[in-house]
């Protein structure tokens, strides 16, 4: 089973060593459940929801069964049009259900510093494209740690080792159940071998 995670610097981990990833937290937890799974880390610093969507068939290439698309967070750093990455979201959405891929979005939420008519539009179009596009979704991905200089390094943005832990745990749960849904289901047998409905 793959799994590939199309982000920016949080998917890619900045500041933090490669076994400190959240792809890479991610497949140890989800292997510690049972599951034969491999995660790619399509993280990119500093990529926003058009760069995202630009490498879509790159990601794509290798073949996996569940993205989850963690993009946005360098669009409202850079104050683009909410309008802008709604359509780059919901673009990549409706290119991974044609190929036949299960897509998982992971919200994210704009600086409050950029006023209430931005951070309302650009916060809302993550659970409106969910619903809209009838696909998994986790409000927010850094749920637990943004706002929490213990979990985050020095520029307060990008979270921690600590940090990634906490965002794999919060996670989890979403992550199992859509793979529940693609009818994998942790592997039982002696030979590690997963079973399928």
């Amino acid at each position: 089973m793959r799994i590939a995670v199309l982000g920016d610097s949080l998917t890619a981990g900045y500041g933090l060593r490669e076994r400190e990833t959240f792809p890479v937290k991610l497949e140890s937890a989800l292997r510690q459940l049972g599951f034969r799974v491999v995660v790619q880390n399509a993280g990119v610093s500093g990529d926003t929801s058009a760069g995202g969507l630009a490498r879509l068939d790159w990601t794509l290439a290798d073949r996996p069964q569940l993205v989850i698309v963690e993009l946005g967070a360098n669009d409202a750093l850079r104050g683009l049009d909410p309008a802008g990455t709604r359509a780059n979201i919901d673009a990549i959405l409706t290119r991974l259900k044609a190929a036949g891929v299960q897509p998982l979005l992971a919200g994210m939420r704009a600086p409050r510093n950029l006023g209430r008519d931005y951070y309302t539009k650009f916060d809302q179009l993550y659970p409106d494209l969910a619903k809209r596009q009838g696909v998994p979704f986790y409000p927010f991905f850094l749920a637990g740690v943004a706002g929490r200089p213990e979990l985050n390094q020095g520029d307060g943005i990008h979270p921690t080792a600590a940090g990634v832990e906490i965002i794999v745990e919060n996670i989890l749960p979403l992550v199992e159940e859509s793979l529940n849904q693609l009818e994998v289901v942790p592997s039982t047998t002696q030979q590690g071998q997963p079973l399928t409905r």
